[in-house]
């Protein structure tokens, strides 16, 4: 499952796929800013650990390395997945695609997925080495929740359910994950820690969602943007921007934490601004702002977070 990149590119029409290694072309389909995405819940979940007494740098950065490689390999797949299903067309008003732009070709797109997978697969025999075969189930989970976004007989990403599966592997599975390979304990508090971070990844595709709603409904992918409608959709937006700050003072009393975990309300001033512009705005520069601006909120919310809960 992809986090779309939030810039704004010209959409020029198809053209010839080049020969040999297209440095620029894959570098369009790799999205590298979406990669930071997997940053935050790796972070936070290392703070876990390091509470618990279990915080190991090895695991936590082979942990950071699969994460990043799931995620890219999530974007080629849903670069060549959504340009064959008629979802990324000229039409298309957010960043424009390498398959979409015939950059690639699906099949180049395809084994360059197949590399960055199997790459993935080599970081997780470690981490299964490490915690054992329960990793094994979560890679395995996450490659196919990966292609099954937009890929398959039933994308779920079609289907409005996007948004809880972005939440789940995003939030729970990766935060808990991080923990749970340094320490060997799936612990409430790493769940609870979860939520907030999946709240704001979740946030971030529902602004996607929101700015290709117009052409998502022409292409017959009824994310829940399209389902709920624009004004539902926001709320959407709101409720889980929402849920994040509100976990702050849940795990502080809950978890007796340290004040310290109200670090992230520095971050409040940016989110009320997103909120505006979410809610007040549906042209595609200012959603494309706004989805950027959303990523980098959960990022920085998330490092700050992780420092909160480990001081």
């Amino acid at each position: 499952m992809a986090m779309a990149d939030g810039s704004l590119d010209a959409t020029p029409g198809p053209v010839e796929p080049r020969k040999g290694f297209d440095r620029e072309a894959w570098l369009m389909a790799a999205r590298p800013r979406t990669l930071a995405v997997a940053v935050g819940p790796i972070a936070v979940g290392t703070a876990v650990a390091a509470i618990q007494g279990g915080a190991r740098l090895w695991p936590a950065l082979a942990a950071l390395l699969g994460a990043m490689l799931l995620q890219l390999g999530s974007n080629f797949a849903n670069d060549v997945y959504d340009f064959e299903k008629g979802a990324d067309t000229d039409e298309r008003i957010g960043p424009a695609r390498a398959t979409q732009l015939g950059l690639l070709t699906p099949g180049q797109m395809r084994q360059g997925m197949v590399a960055v997978f199997a790459a993935a697969t080599l970081v997780g025999v470690y981490l299964i080495a490490v915690a054992g075969w329960p990793i094994a189930a979560v890679g395995i989970a996450s490659i196919i929740a990966a292609m099954a976004y937009t890929g398959g007989p039933w994308p779920f990403g079609y289907h409005g359910l996007g948004d809880p599966m972005v939440f789940l592997f995003f939030g729970v599975v990766a935060v808990v994950g991080a923990t749970y390979v340094q320490t060997l304990e799936a612990s409430t508090l790493a769940f609870a820690a979860s939520i907030p971070v999946g709240a704001l990844a979740t946030a971030t595709l529902v602004v996607n969602n929101v700015r290709d709603r117009d052409t998502d409904v022409k292409a017959g992918k009824r994310t829940l943007a399209v389902r709920l409608g624009a004004r539902g959709g926001r709320l959407e937006y709101v409720s889980l921007v929402a849920l994040a700050y509100w976990m702050l003072p849940v795990c502080y009393w809950a978890f007796e934490q340290s004040a310290w975990i109200f670090l992230p309300l520095a971050t409040l001033p940016r989110a009320c601004q997103l909120l505006n512009r979410v809610f007040h705005n549906s042209d595609g520069p200012t959603l494309n702002e706004a989805l950027g601006g959303t990523a980098q909120l959960g990022m920085v919310y998330s490092l700050l977070f992780a420092i909160g809960l480990w001081l």
